[in-house]
């Protein structure tokens, strides 16, 4: 499957922002090892946007890798440039 740079951005920019969720909720809830823990909605909403996260890392990372193979450049160098993309769109 053929992948556009701005695609390759994308799908960092949406993992990225499933990762920060994940946070979010870690942060919001506590650890799980807590007295009392988490709630049973807390263990799935938390349980939901890990899996969501690495889904989209994944992909993320798959398409980066066929990217990088069908433009023949080097990986990380692709990766460097998505990276500094998604932190600094304007550019």
């Amino acid at each position: 499957m053929t992948h556009t740079f701005d695609e390759l951005v994308e799908k960092q920019r949406a993992a990225e922002q499933a990762h920060h969720r994940v946070d979010q909720l870690r942060h919001s809830y506590g650890p799980p090892s807590q007295p009392g823990g988490w709630t049973g909605r807390q263990t799935d909403t938390y349980e939901t946007a890990l899996r969501a996260w690495r889904d989209l890392a994944r992909e993320a990372r798959t398409s980066l890798n066929e990217y990088a193979r069908e433009s023949g450049r080097p990986r990380n160098e692709v990766e460097a440039n998505v990276r500094e993309m998604v932190k600094h769109p304007a550019r």
